[in-house]
């Protein structure tokens, strides 16, 4: 395990994170657990087991356990239009919208671009954060009020002239408001709020006792990790803390739990055993199967199931994993069921390298140098002529932006004032390697008429604002 630490406090220090946790288990024992740094760097807090962090978006997966245990109870199917229980959801394109199915929420599929809708939902946090002037978004909080209900989210989606990117089921781009919406049909199915029927029927049951929506929730638990960010300073990255939590209480679904090492392990425990936290059963095997379905591409040899993203075909067994961002937080937790091990990392740094972490630490779960890449990629080489097609402006409304470039050396992706080279090595498809050696995968899409007009990047498709460089 001592290449497993050193590594990880190579990272750290590369990324100036303050603390993480790391931990991994084998057949539902803990062979490694790990605080590294500190959950609040000033009064330099040891992390535990027991440390709360964010966990951001892996509260997806809790989001799509909740329906399927709703789905066990005979209360609804993923294959039931979502106008049946929202009936106030409404797009511009109100037939395709009919379409969209509970299942097309949870895989991402349901054709919603991304919209700016989380940071009126935010709003209210954002506006009391002093850390917020040091973060520019790239949305304006003041051209809409705070969403603070499901109700008004609808309202706002169909105030919004939204196209949607196709037909239902037929385009993957990863939608906060789709799971905001599958919070309001949990509500509207269980007659409860979202909160309290996933703390009653999981988090209860399958004893994570420290896991919860708001940090008030916990009482007087004595070890919460202190929320870090960062900034550009006159020498080079400044991090600072940034001890604020966000919430929306319209977005809960989409990615607000706050959880530990210990808590996560036990959750994770589900995936492996095919529905069961020791001897509590939270879901059935069919539904755990359900879940880890193939329902979009999402790269080669990778798919997007209900609340995770899936590797069939990974090391012997499969690949079930999903992460979370947001100020001050960077987690991510995988589960390769058949060999039996479950991966935790936990991070109080937004940006921080989680994905790098949780990559050295099944590497170490398996018995495998640290530094050995989760995926390689192929050369495919495009002709030089072709190039020109790929080159623009892309942004989303979530504020995302991006701008491919060319030249004689080939394709550029330039991101938040970073660039890094493109190579190809498919059918319109790219990678480029981050700082820490990681390589992301990219893909543009095409038109009716073979014109380039969206790029996938984040998980999101990103829209082509112009075709000038």
């Amino acid at each position: 395990m001592e290449h497993l630490e050193a590594y990880a406090a190579k990272l750290m220090e590369q990324a100036k994170l303050p603390g993480a946790f790391i931990g991994f288990a084998k057949d539902g024992e803990t062979v490694f657990a790990k605080g590294l740094g500190f959950g609040d760097a000033e009064s330099q807090t040891e992390i535990t087991l027991d440390t709360v962090f964010g966990i951001g978006s892996i509260t997806k997966s809790f989001t799509c356990v909740a329906i399927m245990q709703l789905q066990e109870a005979g209360k609804l199917s993923v294959a039931d239009p979502v106008t049946g229980y929202l009936p106030e959801f409404r797009t511009a394109d109100e037939a395709l919208t009919r379409r969209i199915t509970i299942g097309h929420l949870m895989s991402h599929t349901s054709g919603l671009p991304s919209l700016p809708s989380l940071y009126y939902a935010m709003r209210r946090s954002l506006e009391i954060d002093p850390a917020v002037k040091e973060m520019p978004t790239g949305i304006d909080l003041t051209a809409h009020e705070p969403i603070d209900t499901y109700g008004e989210l609808m309202d706002y989606i169909a105030s919004l002239d939204v196209q949607l990117l196709g037909e239902p089921g037929t385009e993957f781009s990863y939608s906060n408001d789709g799971y905001a919406l599958l919070g309001a049909i949990i509500e509207r199915v269980s007659g409860q709020s979202y909160e309290s029927y996933v703390k009653e029927h999981l988090l209860d049951p399958a004893g994570m006792t420290n896991t919860v929506f708001l940090i008030e929730d916990l009482e007087n638990h004595p070890n919460i990790a202190t929320l870090y960010t960062s900034k550009k300073g006159e020498n080079g990255k400044e991090v600072f803390a940034a001890p604020i939590w966000w919430d929306a209480p319209a977005m809960r679904a989409a990615g607000f739990l706050k959880s530990t090492g210990r808590d996560m392990l036990a959750y994770a425990e589900i995936f492996r055993t095919g529905g069961l936290v020791g001897e509590t059963r939270i879901l059935t095997k069919e539904s755990v199967e359900q879940m880890i379905g193939n329902y979009a591409g999402l790269e080669p040899g990778r798919h997007y199931g209900y609340g995770f993203m899936v590797t069939p075909d990974f090391r012997g067994g499969t690949l079930v994993e999903h992460g979370g961002a947001i100020k001050g937080v960077a987690a991510q937790m995988c589960i390769v069921p058949e060999q039996g091990i479950t991966c935790v990392v936990l991070c109080n740094l937004d940006g921080a390298p989680s994905t790098e972490l949780l990559a050295a630490t099944l590497n170490t779960a398996q018995g495998l140098p640290v530094e050995e890449p989760i995926v390689r990629y192929a050369d495919s080489p495009v002709s030089a002529d072709s190039l020109q097609e790929y080159v623009g402006q892309f942004g989303s409304g979530e504020g995302e932006k991006l701008e491919i470039t060319a030249d004689e050396a080939g394709l550029s992706l330039t991101v938040l004032g970073a660039t890094f080279p493109l190579r190809p090595v498919g059918t319109d498809s790219f990678v480029f390697q981050t700082p820490t050696g990681l390589e992301k995968w990219i893909r543009f899409n095409r038109d009716g008429e073979g014109i380039v007009n969206r790029v996938a990047f984040h998980f999101r498709q990103l829209l082509k604002l112009t075709g000038e460089a």
